[in-house]
């Protein structure tokens, strides 16, 4: 009897637990799915969360949250818009001459020596609640300086007791930069600062010479405030400027990243204390800005949690969009108060499959598309179009695409005799240019878009992608050397047009008349995995087509890349995401003097042209205007002929989120977007709940099972009792 009180109790039990509501399966405590909280996942752990040394996207996913440079991009205008962020507007910019004296706004370039950038700050705002702020009644820093006792209890920053703030000023940025030119901490863009910023490779030197100074007489920690550093000038406490040589206009979009975001003092000089390293108390771990979110909980091998500033001074959301946005409801909060959700959580997620079934399940509030699960949530319309399956469509699933202001290419080093020809020959480079032109057309990207990416991605006509000023669209920018315009839409021109510019290239049918067999490329590459062969095995066939052989050379991503820097590579593949939306972050990378193995620079192809590098340079610091379109076309003209790339394809983003997850807009710029969010989590939680109701059936059928099993056993115990006691009775 008491294995059939067992069951029965077991059977009980599962019913009224499923009666009760409550979600077997749910990650989060009871309760958390109503909130005004946001659930996603990352895959790789930030290394850097300090924005002078963070320059990876999954790092600024994190930062971009709390840091607050003086400029961002608007969330809703396209093209791509710079706005004031924390400044009080758009900074004021100003020529001036050799001797300093100001020049008027269209003054000939060659004339300014200087531009100067005037930033004007909002008063009022505040940094998040941090220990380095907390003071005594006395006014005295709390923590500064820590004992080693007083340290020896504190390992996270929850367990510093008190916490301060203070208002943003402009030296806080002034600091920031300073600290850019730090060799200690191998900012990614200190060499690029020391060009352009006065003063700034001179800083360096006093600093790290300042710096070695305070570590050999034992300081704790460098004050870079009293050094100075020319080329940037604190007017008062809410006001700055920036001196730059000549002019860059580019340089208005490094004030929107993370690198010019703000660093107090206090902050620096607190995590600076002995034993703080050992223990992850520093800006790596624990950043400090004046955005919506602070970073509350870091435990990167399971989550990461951003929580409310309670400092933050409730930005509104913009009020000006399109008339296509507004139809989509990305106005409906206009102007109200930001940010909607108090609380993001992140959990550690490695594997695709696990997921995009927590995705499904409503436990994740958006997704991006693996390949393992691209059939099950897209499908492509008889138009070509990307569109969601009816499996997601029920579930109210709704699909994000845009493509991305990043380039995927195959590229040729023109310092090799064969794809670049013989410097000096001007027959010779005309035979390669041939040969270059007829691959050009050969490969065949729009294949390779539908079999590797799963559609995701637009086959370039040129170097610059959708977004980015110069960038045609339609009949008017296709690339006449690789497609013509038919039926509305480029169609790529035929191998036989490819097989006669090998002719005249001197290679009829591929054969190399050198050696009477096939003409021999050779493709080097770091894709060593499993994954690739398929790859490769395309990139082969493409070739072939023409009767080349291309031989593949697979190396570790550490040789390709000396094998690139030496100039000893002979075609490669490589890509380009934008640092920021402007047509000379893409045309630097085939100018002459950034050639890769001349000048260590970003021209892997080694490409060097003197009328594309004349038109380089009178484009580079143009206004977007009629004048720098011209030149624009003339240098893309110059690339579709000379092919020192292949152009391949702009990828194109897919990312999946909920009915509940409003104001989702795909923004390629910028990375602050979270404050925008807003959940309905009462919507969330219904959704959760229909969607993961525990199946019971199985339970039930093996406790009847078990049930029949214990009677069949408790009657065959009875029988045999029975036969035995029958004798005993006669």
């Amino acid at each position: 009897m008491s294995m059939f009180r067992f069951v029965s109790y077991a059977g009980l039990c599962s019913l009224l637990l499923g009666c009760s509501g409550a979600l077997w399966n749910s990650p989060y405590p009871a309760g958390v799915a109503e909130q005004a909280v946001f659930f996603s996942s990352f895959s790789e752990r930030p290394k850097h969360l300090d924005p002078a040394r963070s320059y990876s996207s999954n790092e600024w996913a994190f930062i971009s949250q709390i840091y607050e440079p003086p400029l961002q991009y608007h969330y809703l205008q396209r093209p791509y818009e710079l706005v004031p962020l924390t400044a009080s507007q758009m900074p004021e910019v100003r020529y001036l001459d050799a001797q300093g004296e100001p020049l008027p706004e269209d003054a000939d370039p060659e004339q300014v020596a200087f531009t100067e950038y005037l930033i004007t700050l909002q008063p009022g705002i505040r940094y998040q609640p941090h220990p380095a702020f907390a003071r005594t009644a006395s006014g005295a820093y709390r923590y500064w300086p820590l004992t080693t006792t007083a340290l020896a209890e504190r390992h996270t920053l929850a367990d510093f007791a008190q916490a301060g703030t203070r208002e943003l000023r402009a030296d806080d940025y002034i600091y920031q930069i300073k600290r850019l030119a730090l060799t200690r901490l191998h900012s990614p863009v200190a060499s690029l600062m020391a060009e352009h910023i006065v003063g700034f490779a001179e800083f360096t030197r006093l600093a790290d010479a300042q710096v070695a100074a305070d570590q050999q007489a034992g300081h704790l920690w460098t004050d870079l405030r009293p050094l100075s550093l020319s080329g940037v000038r604190l007017l008062d406490e809410r006001r700055f400027s920036i001196r730059i040589r000549q002019r860059y206009p580019q340089f208005m979009f490094w004030l929107a990243m993370n690198f010019f975001a703000p660093m107090p003092w206090e902050v620096e000089r607190f995590y600076a204390q002995p034993g703080m390293a050992a223990r992850n108390l520093n800006l790596n771990w624990y950043p400090v800005g004046t955005g919506p979110f602070m970073l509350t909980e870091n435990n990167p091998n399971l989550r990461m949690v951003l929580s409310r500033n309670p400092h933050f001074r409730g930005e509104p959301y913009p009020t000006d969009g399109s008339a296509a946005q507004h139809a989509a409801g990305l106005l409906v909060d206009a102007g109200q108060p930001m940010p909607f959700i108090d609380q993001a959580v992140y959990r550690l997620e490695k594997e695709a499959i696990p997921r995009w079934n927590q995705f499904l399940q409503g436990y994740y509030d958006n997704a991006g598309i693996s390949s393992d699960s691209f059939d099950q949530a897209v499908q492509f319309g008889a138009d070509g179009e990307a569109q969601l399956t009816s499996a997601m469509r029920a579930r109210g699933i709704q699909l994000s695409t845009a493509v991305q202001t990043s380039l995927f290419y195959t590229g040729f080093n023109l310092l090799d005799p064969v794809v670049g020809g013989q410097p000096d020959d001007p027959a010779d480079q005309q035979r390669a240019r041939f040969l270059r032109q007829a691959l050009a057309i050969a490969l065949d990207w729009e294949s390779f878009v539908a079999i590797f990416q799963n559609g995701r991605g637009e086959v370039a006509q040129g170097p610059l992608p959708p977004g980015i000023f110069g960038y045609l669209s339609g009949q008017d920018g296709i690339n006449p050397q690789t497609h013509v315009w038919q039926q509305g839409r480029a169609q790529r021109r035929s191998i036989a047009e490819a097989q006669q510019l090998l002719v005249a290239a001197g290679y009829p049918d591929g054969r190399d008349p050198a050696t009477g067999g096939p003409l021999i490329l050779y493709y080097d590459t770091a894709q060593t995995g499993p994954g690739s062969q398929a790859v490769l095995q395309w990139y082969t066939q493409q070739f072939a087509q023409l009767g080349i052989q291309l031989v593949v050379r697979a190396t570790d991503y550490n040789r390709f890349q000396e094998k690139m820097r030496k100039g000893t590579a002979q075609i490669f593949s490589w890509g380009w995401n934008a640092d920021y939306p402007d047509p000379e972050n893409f045309l630097f990378l085939l100018y002459g003097p950034n050639g890769k193995v001349k000048y260590s620079g970003e021209n892997a192809a080694n490409f060097a042209h003197a009328g594309f590098d004349r038109l380089f340079e009178q484009m580079k610091n143009l206004p977007n205007n009629v004048v720098r379109q011209q030149l624009i076309e003339q240098m893309v003209t110059i690339l579709r002929t000379e092919n020192p790339w292949l152009f391949g394809f702009f990828p194109k983003g897919f990312s999946l989120h909920h009915a509940w997850y409003q104001n989702a807009l795909p923004h390629l710029m910028a990375n602050n977007t979270l404050k925008y969010k807003r959940i309905d989590g009462a919507q969330r939680a219904a959704q959760q709940a229909v969607w993961n109701q525990p199946v019971l059936w199985p339970l039930v059928l093996v406790g009847v099972l078990l049930l029949l099993l214990l009677l069949i056993a408790m009657r065959q115990y009875w029988l045999r009792e029975r036969l035995v006691a029958t004798p005993n009775d006669r």
